[in-house]
């Protein structure tokens, strides 16, 4: 059996849908779980107990929804895993305040946890419709407590259609089931709001249900509408722009050892490329040092190819939204169309090819970049692509 089928043998099946709690608790999850069994709630809204505790429920509620029976069953497995790991991020966000249990940022934390548990213990990447499942999985748990709360964002509106748009990557991700994972997310708990919880998870669905991005991403005209409208500028969804870019930059993506430079050499033919790592090796900067000087020289050089609007390469390891928001923007300040290319391979077979590199990363650095890692989603460029090589 591979590690993969062993995953998906912790789902249930029909007729009956009974969750083999003894197989989930002896699987590769058995270290995750100790820690959520050891880890407290808010006894006021979660009077069922520690984390574990409430997982189990979440779970059962899950399964014991028609709409979730009457899922392909792909969703399924999706969902039910998300719903497995979905407070796994309470784990290290768990603190106490003013003699109150709290747990700031769980979702985004542990989306990048279970990644790196989906990606290392059960080998889900490297094909694409294994980064695909994975990163439906991840979406699911990042955005988890999204549907109770989306009245107190800002733009609400704007919020639903951004992350509906992360379907566009992983086509098995939608509001719709994200808002079945909330509902279930509130039955599994002892709490005096379950009511006003489901009401308000029900409220997310219709609203998204009304602007178009319920079971798959809002339509737009083209790729320069729909970047300018999810990355914040003011105009009506679904409005067309003129657009005035004169060109494109690439934005390469991926963990050490990945074969970024090989694509870049296959693929790109002479389109000048600005390289960290070229860069690193021209100011004699290791990778463990201040990479100021580093970032300072690149930026340097793409502006140089920005003013004279010459396409190029930005090749990076680029893994946090932060460091390719910053970039974004430099490149989208002189008019440039940004496409962001993320590549990604089996772990065994990038370990590797890291080891095949001039500057060959440690493994233990590879993994806790892994563990950091956030994948370039839509709303960060006009064009987002992953790809597995």
């Amino acid at each position: 059996m591979s590690r993969q089928e062993a995953l998906l043998e912790l789902v249930p099946r029909e007729p009956d849908w009974k969750i083999d709690w003894k197989r989930i608790e002896s699987s590769g999850l058995s270290a995750w779980i100790g820690k959520m069994r050891n880890t407290g709630q808010n006894p006021i809204w979660h009077g069922e107990g520690d984390v574990w505790t409430h997982t189990k429920m979440v779970c059962e509620a899950l399964v014991s929804m028609k709409e979730y029976q009457r899922l392909a069953g792909r969703k399924q497995e999706i969902l039910f895993l998300a719903a497995l790991l979905h407070d796994v991020g309470k784990i290290p966000c768990t603190r106490m305040e003013n003699g109150i249990w709290i747990s700031p940022g769980h979702g985004s934390v542990g989306a990048r946890m279970a990644r790196e548990i989906l990606w290392l213990e059960y080998g889900c990447c490297g094909e694409m419709a294994w980064t695909e499942f994975r990163e439906a999985v991840c979406t699911l748990i990042r955005f988890h407590s999204l549907p109770v709360h989306i009245l107190e964002q800002q733009e609400p509106e704007r919020h639903l259609i951004k992350i509906a748009a992360c379907g566009r990557l992983a086509p098995d991700f939608s509001v719709e089931d994200l808002c079945l994972l909330a509902r279930a997310d509130i039955k599994g708990r002892i709490c005096p709001d379950q009511e006003e919880g489901l009401e308000a998870a029900e409220l997310c669905r219709l609203q998204a249900q009304e602007y178009g991005c319920l079971r798959s991403p809002m339509e737009f005209p083209d790729d320069f509408s729909e970047y300018a409208y999810l990355s914040g500028r003011k105009i009506c969804p679904g409005q067309k722009l003129y657009n005035d870019t004169w060109g494109e930059v690439l934005l390469m993506s991926g963990l050490p050892g990945t074969g970024k430079d090989t694509w870049l050499r296959e693929s790109c033919g002479e389109i000048p490329v600005v390289s960290l790592d070229e860069w690193r090796s021209k100011l004699n900067i290791l990778p463990e040092k201040d990479q100021g000087p580093v970032l300072q020289a690149a930026r340097e050089q793409a502006k140089e190819y920005l003013r004279r609007k010459v396409p190029f390469v930005w090749n990076a390891t680029s893994l946090s939204p932060a460091f390719r928001e910053k970039q974004v923007q430099l490149f989208t300040d002189y008019h440039a169309s940004v496409k962001i290319l993320y590549l990604e391979t089996e772990w065994e077979e990038e370990k590797r090819r890291n080891q095949e590199r001039k500057a060959c990363v440690p493994e233990k650095v590879i993994r806790h970049m892994l563990g950091r890692m956030t994948l370039p989603e839509r709303p960060e460029a006009h064009k987002v692509e992953w790809r597995c090589v």
